[in-house]
């Protein structure tokens, strides 16, 4: 019991001890140089009975004995010994004061057995014997004031505390994506591993230009679902960083048992190397709504701002007109015209051509009837302000070299087929983001609902840079493509980017459906949300109160954030943070991971320098791209 009285008996019980070591000690001395004390005057009678006393009963027969009764009663009057705690004691000093005098005080002896016997011998010994104890003490009383919790000098950024048991077990399937990665806990460092189990529940890859996601994340995503025999698709849009990686792994496992799986890519810029594709084939557009899916595609596409004010009258409008082109080419000589090019040239005709071809087809005639009854009752202003959007957008697409790529049929967008199974490869290009993008998400629009069904190969969706693009409906596209055995990966540098481009209500849905989540260093509102994700963690919390009379420490532990904001803001290329979704048959506790994907550098390098060109597909000339640019005017 923590009482007044205890302590004070305590400290008297403490003082007697040391006191009776300190006689002790003296007695030793006064029975070894009894001769010279005794020549010095200093001898009494009282002493010598003492003396003879203590001789009598063996206290003082052996000297190394006495010595250490003397020093086990200083030591025990010591360890009750509670010093001020202070931040300046140095432990290494006290532990040097114990050490020199225990090595005096019992490293007299040796001393005393080594020289004959003497008044100087006896001097010396005698010194040392009490300066050691005097330094035991001493080194005692130090030790008791070091302040081992050392303030403001370890882990100032709390970074030990914030580490937590990780996965550590290869969990593999025929699915799924595994990243080797090195995590800290505890301040050790342990080798753990990202089991990405169920790719078909999404996978969101988050971070700011430079954090490594291209590099650390998604060219083992292509490479480990092409060596799983993975059909692909892969949105390139620094054209052809991913595409050379996809290439060349595609070129390793061709050769494997079961279909051979074909490579195609498409390329607006190269046209000698580049296939050619019509992403409005005639026969992958079964009704009319999937006219007006690519017509609200390719629009929105052109104009990115239209997205968040989808439903006012103009923008509907221009949709409306362009559905119609699309539709009656579709069905005009079994859609033999179905393609963008001829879309865009026909929407270029003058009113009177243009509405009496498109009222001629039954199944647009309550699409473009306001157009009509504006044009009849010569509301000449309003029908310009609907004709011109549509016209002033697609005007932007019309090039020789979009028009061949485009009005070609190399490929059908059909890529998981099990009967002609395929990976293709799309490129952008940072300068005419706003030209390619719109043709790049009627590709995408287009592929997405064909791969979308039941009885296909397993496929993988990989979107550089999405926001870049505009895909409608890409959160029923990760939430019902599961069960489809589809695989969808978008990165994204951050969230507040999704939000520019797609509109915040829409920006938020893509982040919360997704099951896996990686993320590199991004800061703000992205930051926040992530940490928010990874929950809180159980902490050890301590506090020191130093004042004029003692020192206090207190111990807590407390729920506080597993990654801080502060932390994902601040992590180095190559760190990555993120929550994993288990498979329903191997489900995983340690779901949350932070550490860093170990890359086989030297590996990757050899694995590059062995990359090769695509070979030539055809040789073309300016003369004969012109001429089918003519030919499409013509038709």
């Amino acid at each position: 019991m923590n009482t007044g009285e205890d302590i004070q008996a305590l400290r008297k019980i403490a003082d007697m001890s040391r006191l009776i070591a300190l006689v002790m000690l003296a007695m030793h001395l006064y029975q070894i140089g009894y001769e010279h004390f005794h020549a010095w005057g200093i001898s009494d009678q009282f002493t010598d009975k003492i003396l003879r006393g203590s001789l009598s009963r063996g206290l003082l027969s052996d000297f190394l004995r006495v010595k250490i009764i003397a020093m086990a009663l200083l030591l025990a009057s010591l360890i009750g010994h509670q010093g001020k705690k202070e931040q300046g004691v140095s432990p290494n000093w006290a532990a040097l004061q114990l050490v020199l005098g225990l090595a005096g005080y019992f490293g007299g002896n040796l001393w005393l057995s080594s020289y004959p016997s003497g008044k100087t011998t006896f001097l010396l010994y005698a010194a040392a014997s009490i300066v050691g104890m005097l330094l035991t003490i001493r080194g005692f009383a130090r030790w008791s004031r070091v302040l081992w919790q050392r303030l403001g000098q370890t882990d100032i950024f709390n970074l030990e505390n914030q580490t937590f048991p990780q996965q550590q077990e290869l969990i593999q399937n025929e699915y799924s994506v595994n990243l080797p990665y090195t995590f800290n806990l505890l301040g050790k460092l342990k080798k753990g591993w990202i089991n990405i189990t169920n790719p078909f529940r999404g996978i969101l890859v988050l971070g700011n230009p430079g954090s490594g996601k291209s590099y650390f994340i998604i060219r083992h995503v292509i490479s480990q679902h092409i060596e799983k025999g993975f059909t692909m698709f892969i949105y390139d849009f620094k054209y052809d960083d991913l595409t050379q990686i996809a290439y060349h792994h595609w070129s390793k496992n061709k050769r494997k048992k079961g279909k051979p799986t074909q490579f195609y890519r498409i390329d607006f810029e190269d046209l000698q190397r580049t296939h050619r594709c019509n992403p409005l084939e005639p026969t992958a557009m079964s009704d009319i709504t999937d006219a007006a899916e690519s017509a609200r595609t390719i629009l929105l596409g052109l104009n990115r701002d239209w997205i968040k004010k989808q439903g006012e009258f103009f923008i509907e409008s221009a949709i409306n007109l362009l559905t119609a082109v699309i539709w009656y080419l579709r069905c005009y000589q079994d859609g033999l015209y179905c393609t963008l090019p001829h879309v865009i040239e026909l929407m270029q005709q003058d009113y009177d051509r243009l509405f009496s071809l498109l009222r001629s087809q039954k199944e647009i005639e309550v699409l473009v009837n306001p157009f009509i009854n504006a044009y009849l009752n010569n509301a000449m202003e309003q029908l310009e302000g609907q004709v011109a959007s549509t016209k002033i957008a697609l005007a932007r697409l019309s090039s020789p070299s979009l028009y061949f790529v485009l009005s070609g049929n190399d490929f059908s967008l059909d890529i998981n087929n099990p009967k002609d199974p395929k990976i293709v490869c799309m490129g952008n290009n940072p300068q005419k983001i706003q030209t390619y993008g719109a043709v790049l998400s009627l590709f995408v629009n287009r592929l997405v609902k064909q791969v979308n069904r039941k009885d296909m190969e397993k496929c993988s969706l990989i979107f550089d840079e999405f926001p870049t693009i505009y895909l409608n409906n890409i959160d029923s596209l990760v939430a019902t493509a599961r069960s489809n055995r589809v695989s969808t990966c978008l990165c994204v540098q951050d969230i507040s980017q999704l939000r520019t481009d797609y509109g915040k209500d829409h920006a938020d849905v893509i982040m919360n459906i997704v099951g896996n989540l990686i993320s590199g260093q991004v800061s703000g509102d992205t930051a926040r949300q992530l940490s928010e994700r990874f929950g809180k963690i159980m902490q050890a919390r301590m506090s020191i109160s130093i004042n004029s009379s003692d020192t206090s420490t207190s111990h807590s532990h407390q729920l506080e954030s597993a990654i801080p904001p502060s932390t994902i803001s601040s992590l180095s290329s190559g760190d990555f943070v993120g929550l994993i979704a288990d498979d329903p048959h191997r489900p995983v506790q340690l779901k949350a991971f932070h550490g860093r994907i170990s890359n086989d550098h030297g590996r990757i390098a050899r694995e590059q320098d062995s990359y090769v060109q695509p070979q030539t597909i055809r040789n073309l000339d300016k003369t004969s791209v012109q001429r089918n640019f003519l030919q499409i005017k013509d038709d």
